[in-house]
C-alpha cells in the first residue's frame, strides 16, 4: 500500500502524517510503521558494519562523516521501502499485525553482508517453524569469549590463527549482531556468510547483500547457508575452505594473520576489494586469549 509518509530521514512531519492515516486505515498505518521500524534496524546495522572497520580513512573528517551519516539514514530507508530483508513481517506480528502468506514474504529473511560464492536459483529455508536457539551477544567482548573455544578448535584444523576467523566472523556479523535470520526469526548460525552453492544440500535462507562490482556496489538477493548452531558454522568454514582448491594458497600462510587474509581475499572469497585490510584491523584488536 502506498502512503504519503515522507521518503527522506530529515523529515519531521511523518509522524503526524502517520497519525492521520492510522485514524483512516489502522492496517495500513501498521505497515508501514513496521517498514519504519526495519528501517531504524537497518540503520543501527549499517552503523554497526561501519564500526567494525574500526578506524576511520585517513581523508575522513567531521564533515565527510556527517554527510557519510546521511547516506546510510537514507539507504536505510531506501533498503526498507525497496522490500526491506525481513523485518517488517516479523516486526508486525510483534506490534500484532496480520501477516499475509504470500510467497514474497515467506522468501524474505534479513542480514547484512559482503557475498561469496556462486548461488542457485532459492530453495526455501526447511527450517520455517521450528525453534533455534541463538546466543546473544552484548559486546566484543562477550562475542569473544562466546566464540573463541570454537575458533581455536577451527584454526588448528586450518592451520590459521584463530583471531583471524574470530575477526572475519566479527566483520561479517557486526560482532554477532547481525546475523542472518530465518523467516521465522531464529538464527541461521551463519558467521562467515557462506553462500548456498549448487553443492550445498542443507537449510538456507534468503537475504539482501551487497556485492562489489566494477568498483560500485550492487545490492542483490542471494541465498546463504544455515545451521543449527555456530559450531556448525565453524565446521563448514573449515570444510568449505579445505575442498575449494583457490583457497590451498591462504591455507598455506600458517601463523601469519595478515598473509591468511590476504590470499583469502585474493582468491574470491569476498568482492569487496577491502575485505583483507579491513578484516585485519578487526584482528589486531582481538586478544590472544580470553581475558
Amino acid at each position: 500500500m502506498t502512503t504519503d509518509v515522507a521518503r527522506i530521514y530529515a523529515d519531521f512531519q511523518g509522524v503526524a502524517r502517520l497519525k492521520a492515516q492510522a485514524r483512516k486505515d489502522a492496517q495500513g498505518a501498521l505497515d508501514e510503521v513496521a517498514r519504519q521500524f526495519e528501517s531504524l534496524l537497518l540503520g543501527e546495522m549499517l552503523k554497526s558494519m561501519r564500526q567494525a572497520s574500526l578506524g576511520d580513512g585517513l581523508l575522513d573528517n567531521d564533515q565527510s562523516l556527517f554527510y557519510r551519516d546521511m547516506y546510510d539514514k537514507q539507504l536505510a530507508i531506501h533498503m526498507a521501502e525497496s522490500g526491506g530483508m525481513g523485518l517488517t513481517d516479523v516486526i508486525k506480528r510483534q506490534l500484532g499485525g496480520a501477516i499475509p502468506h504470500s510467497k514474497k514474504a515467506a522468501e524474505a529473511t534479513p542480514s547484512p553482508s559482503m557475498a561469496k560464492e556462486g548461488v542457485r536459483s532459492f530453495v526455501p529455508a526447511k527450517a520455517a517453524g521450528k525453534a533455534h536457539p541463538t546466543a546473544e551477544f552484548d559486546s566484543p567482548e562477550g562475542f569473544i569469549r562466546t566464540l573463541r573455544p570454537m575458533a581455536e578448535k577451527a584454526a588448528e584444523e586450518l592451520g590459521v590463527p584463530a583471531q583471524a576467523l574470530l575477526a572475519q566472523a566479527a566483520l561479517e556479523t557486526g560482532w554477532g549482531r547481525g546475523v542472518i535470520r530465518r523467516t521465522d526469526g531464529a538464527s541461521s548460525h551463519n558467521l562467515f556468510n557462506i553462500k548456498a552453492d549448487p553443492q550445498w544440500d542443507g537449510d538456507r535462507v534468503i537475504h539482501a547483500t551487497l556485492e562489489v562490482e566494477a568498483g560500485l556496489p550492487v545490492r542483490k538477493q542471494a541465498a546463504f547457508r544455515a545451521y543449527d548452531s555456530f559450531e556448525q558454522s565453524f565446521q563448514d568454514y573449515v570444510d568449505f575452505l579445505k575442498s575449494n582448491p583457490r583457497y590451498r594458497e591462504a591455507l598455506q600462510a600458517g601463523g601469519d594473520t595478515g598473509r591468511y587474509l590476504q590470499r583469502l581475499s585474493a582468491a574470491g572469497y569476498a568482492t569487496d576489494p577491502g575485505y583483507a585490510e579491513k578484516v585485519m584491523k578487526v584482528a589486531e584488536r582481538i586478544p590472544v586469549k580470553n581475558g
